[in-house]
């Protein structure tokens, strides 16, 4: 299998520092997708359909646009299910009210979560400033959904500053691991079934449930996969399938290296390990379903 990722001169870096340090991160940013705080705020201004709110929040920084657009950018939602909501979300609540309820849910989360404590320590600011510098490089090149955030202003207080670059850093990789997957020619739902069959996805339940996909849908992309010699037919990757999602996930790394590059190994050592305290205190605090890594 030919790699997906050229020769390239030797990183500052460990090869997946850089990745690390986003996981952590995006454990810290994704806490708001689960947060009751959150749905009550978009509640307050109409949108209360989990779907709609999901869609609302992540988009809201791009302005009002169309169900192709955010199926575009989404990559793995059917677009059936985007344009139940896409562009009605919209007639209901501006962009504008959705960012200031979802800075609201956010605040209130990550006070729920980590404590008045945490939120006001050194180390909270310490790790705003680090994430922060991190963004610094950042590219907005085809990266639509990190360009759109990158537009928004930078909170003042620490952890919302933190939220708000763990967001924009979430953003900038996933924009970028969505041209490995095309370049891997993987569409949207064979790449959620590739990487559900890693052990390390949602599980089919939370796919079936958020992506807007049915198991007929799904068992035709296992066929595809397996026509490809990617996956058994049954529920595992083979090697080669295996070997893929590998150089997908390298490939990923190459192409989001600038932020972390730029903050240097130290500076990204001390970020991961900070980040590492305030995800694990959400995760002991509730912040995500047990079923959604099929932890029940």
């Amino acid at each position: 299998m030919t790699s997906l990722t050229p020769p390239s001169p030797a990183a500052a870096l460990h090869a997946r520092a850089g990745r690390r340090c986003h996981n952590v991160l995006n454990s810290l940013h994704s806490t708001h997708y689960f947060s009751p705080d959150v749905a009550n705020e978009l509640a307050a201004i109409g949108i209360t359909h989990p779907r709609a709110v999901n869609f609302a929040i992540r988009t809201a920084a791009m302005g009002p646009v169309g169900a192709g657009a955010v199926t575009a950018a989404f990559y793995n939602y059917k677009y059936d299910l985007v344009a139940r909501h896409v562009p009605g979300i919209w007639r209901t609540a501006s962009p504008e009210d959705v960012l200031a309820a979802r800075t609201r849910g956010v605040d209130s989360t990550l006070r729920r979560l980590l404590g008045e404590e945490a939120v006001a320590s050194p180390e909270m600011a310490e790790a705003a400033g680090l994430a922060l510098r991190a963004t610094e490089a950042c590219s907005r090149s085809a990266r639509p959904l990190y360009a759109a955030h990158a537009d928004l202003p930078v909170p003042d207080e620490p952890h919302l500053a933190l939220w708000h670059a763990a967001t924009l850093l979430r953003e900038h990789r996933g924009d970028g691991h969505l041209t490995v997957l095309l370049g891997a020619e993987l569409d949207g739902l064979e790449a959620l079934v590739s990487h559900t069959a890693t052990g390390k996805g949602m599980t089919p339940k939370w796919n079936f449930s958020t992506r807007g996909w049915n198991q007929e849908e799904w068992d035709a992309a296992v066929e595809r996969l397996h026509a490809r010699g990617l996956h058994d037919g049954v529920a595992e990757l083979t090697e080669a399938g295996v070997e893929l999602r590998k150089d997908v996930e390298v490939a990923t790394d190459r192409l989001d290296r600038a932020p972390y590059e730029h903050l240097g190994a130290a500076g990204v050592e001390r970020l991961t390990e900070l980040g590492t305290v305030f995800a694990g205190a959400a995760l002991k605090a509730g912040a995500f379903p047990a079923d959604l890594l099929g932890k029940e």
